[in-house]
């Protein structure tokens, strides 16, 4: 006879993202339309500093900083790493190296990619040049990466620039995004495969006896292993809600409607649920609920009024 096979730990690809809009102040706004007319920027500070990427507000002193620079587009790599798995949407889908580059007339350093064959092609001291995008709309992009430039003499001093270009860029657009696996853990993952079957499982624990739901596989009171499963619900509480009145992009659902924490009977942490099936201004705390199951039973698509009486507010008071 043999021991059965622990269930396999779920992992799945998961990708966080969201687009970030920022407007621009006058020296931003100066830097990035200069680099969309190949003209590269940097601001003087009182002590004389030539400083690339430029800054708003001197480091030292805080002092608002406005007087602009030009500086070259050759430069001297001072430090480098190498890169020889290139991710998507990064300078160069060939290997590359991360490259710090002080530019001729500048006392700081700018990250970019330097277009290099191999380890070997790359070191410090080296001098490179800026290798403009073909298309410039107005962004650090706009320098698609440096390349070798030879041994040419870092002769160039920083020209005053007022800052005045054609159509200014006023703002960005930043598309914050992160790629990674994930694995919910032993606890998650049977919490999952038990919601496919309909079910909600939690954990007790076996010094305080509170049952979690979802599962997180420690007790965060106790700090001991939860291993003894328990199924609660269907039904619950509503112990708080908020009313949603702004739509999320993507999330084809119309506003207002309700959003909630909801105590699962025999659990001793409430879940998050969108409450449907009744007015939002008719949602209140004691609300007794049910789940009503997503197409395919994977998940809880929202909850709604089991027409029980309301709960007792002593039932729930340490849930809220």
């Amino acid at each position: 006879m043999t021991a059965a096979s622990p269930p396999q730990v779920l992992r799945a690809p998961l990708v966080v993202e969201f687009p970030f809009t920022r407007s621009l102040g006058p020296v931003q706004s100066a830097f990035l339309t200069g680099l969309r007319e190949r003209v590269v920027l940097g601001v003087r500070t009182a002590a004389g500093q030539v400083m690339v990427p430029p800054v708003e507000y001197d480091p030292v002193t805080a002092e608002e900083i406005r007087e602009l620079v030009e500086v070259a587009p050759t430069g001297t790599v001072t430090t480098w790493a190498w890169n020889g798995d290139p991710r998507p949407q990064q300078p160069l889908a060939t290997p590359f190296a991360w490259v710090l580059v002080r530019l001729d007339g500048a006392d700081t350093a700018i990250l970019h990619a330097l277009d290099a064959p191999a380890p070997g092609a790359v070191r410090t001291g080296m001098r490179v040049r800026i290798r403009w995008a073909a298309d410039r709309t107005g962004a650090i992009t706009d320098i698609a990466c440096f390349e070798p430039a030879g041994e040419s003499p870092a002769t160039h001093q920083p020209a005053p620039h007022d800052g005045t270009f054609a159509d200014p860029v006023t703002g960005i657009v930043a598309e914050a995004r992160l790629d990674y696996t994930y694995s919910p853990g032993r606890a998650q993952t049977a919490y999952i495969n038990a919601l496919a079957e309909r079910r909600t499982v939690g954990e007790r624990c076996p010094s305080c006896h509170k049952v979690y739901v979802p599962p997180r596989g420690a007790c965060p009171t106790c700090g001991v292993a939860t291993t003894d499963r328990v199924e609660v619900g269907p039904a619950g509480t509503v112990t708080t809600y908020c009313i949603v009145n702004i739509k999320a992009r993507g999330l084809d659902i119309e506003v207002p409607y309700v959003y909630a924490h909801i105590a699962l009977d025999g659990a001793d942490l409430a879940l998050h649920g969108r409450i449907g099936g009744i007015p939002y201004d008719q949602v209140r705390m004691g609300l007794r609920v049910e789940p009503v199951w997503s197409d395919g039973g994977r998940y809880p698509d929202h909850y709604r009024p089991t027409g029980e009486p309301d709960a007792d507010y002593d039932a729930y008071k340490e849930l809220i």
